[in-house]
């Protein structure tokens, strides 16, 4: 099973690793290794949220989330987004982009540093988002419940989550501007800052709101084939359960490259921190994004979410943190060693949390049975 679902993040890897030490030499091994690393350990739990949607799909659109979408995510987010916002930065072409970051690494990196309060409003506000419309919605499992019981109830206020993000947003170009103009005189970045995160709060109610929309089309259709499927089991026919198709399961798909674009904008510009050349960037974020991949469907394959209910809880507080610390490092710098951490720790507490949980019901069941 682990070979199956890993294998090709396994060959990729190989592959990738002896590329770059035949290349460009060894340096450039060490480096694709470590950025893979970096990749993995800021995507944990984007791999967890992704599990989540991605049990919804049927086996096809998985192959699909494996393949097309890894080229979206390697090609899109690894490669040419960095290009992108230089281009979009700089006002100059993507070609022209491409010789400043293999001509002019140094002047490359201050384009893509000089982009980030943009990066990070967008990226903060999209993931916020998920972050608010998961803790305000009532759930049968609570991990946290002191804090998740008194959160569901305030959900019930219409849009609630949309305003609040939308004061986060506010408060945080405000305080941007105030800080900029103390100590530039200038506060033209903080219309940028509020214009990237109007577009992030829209990416996520475009696409977040066409997901439910199929999804719901798509249960409608679920309940009146429950009939039929009751009497072909009544006949003896074989009947085998199958997720979300078509539409649903396109716009899901969308939604979960939205969403690792978002993760992706730590991991791409904390990449900035460890070398500048794009080239070993997109090859060891492109491995590490192959091992989220691989985990997403090993998880959804195990039914690992379904023994251990409280991960997907901490994959989203995960998501709230990395929210907040995008927002933050729009004015203050912020260790990606620390981002990463704080995802892992969250994740990695709320597995043992289902541990404990699953053995106290093992143990509530022996007592019952004795």
């Amino acid at each position: 099973m682990v070979l199956k679902t890993f294998g090709w993040s396994f060959a990729i890897t190989a592959l990738g690793l002896a590329f770059a030490a035949w290349q460009w030499g060894w340096e450039a091994f060490g480096i694709v290794l470590i950025l893979s690393i970096l990749e993995i350990s800021l995507s944990f739990d984007n791999a967890v949220v992704n599990a989540g949607v991605l049990k919804k799909m049927n086996a096809f659109w998985q192959k699909i989330f494996l393949t097309i979408g890894i080229l979206i995510a390697v090609f899109g987010m690894r490669l040419v987004f960095p290009v992108a916002i230089v281009a979009i930065s700089a006002k100059v072409g993507p070609i022209e982009a491409i010789e400043l970051a293999l001509e002019h690494p140094d002047q490359y990196e201050a384009l893509v540093t000089d982009a980030h309060p943009a990066i990070a409003a967008f990226g903060g506000m999209f993931l916020l988002m998920i972050f608010l419309d998961f803790v305000f919605e009532e759930r049968e499992h609570k991990w946290l419940a002191w804090l998740e019981r008194p959160l569901a109830k305030l959900g019930k206020v219409d849009m609630l989550s949309v305003c609040i993000a939308l004061i986060a947003l506010l408060v945080t170009a405000m305080t941007f501007a105030t800080n900029a103009h103390i100590s530039t005189g200038h506060a033209d970045k903080s219309a940028t800052v509020l214009l990237a995160g109007v577009a992030g709060l829209i990416t996520y109610l475009i696409v977040g709101g066409l997901s439910s929309y199929f999804e719901d089309k798509l249960e409608e259709e679920e309940e009146r084939e429950h009939e039929e499927e009751e009497k072909a089991k009544a006949e003896g026919k074989q009947v085998s359960a199958v997720g979300l198709a078509g539409k649903a399961a396109f716009f899901l798909f969308l939604y979960l490259e939205v969403l690792d674009a978002s993760f992706s904008f730590d991991g791409v510009i904390g990449a900035f921190a460890i070398t500048n050349h794009i080239f070993w960037m997109a090859l060891g974020l492109g491995i590490g994004a192959m091992y989220v991949r691989s985990l997403t469907v090993y998880l959804v394959r195990q039914g690992t979410l379904d023994d251990y209910v409280y991960l997907e809880h901490g994959a989203h507080y995960a998501i709230g943190a990395l929210a907040v610390i995008l927002l933050i490092t729009i004015q203050h710098e912020i260790s990606e060693t620390i981002t990463g951490l704080i995802g892992v720790v969250l994740i990695a507490a709320s597995f043992w949390s289902s541990v404990r949980r699953n053995k106290r019901l093992e143990l509530e069941g022996a007592s019952a049975r004795a």
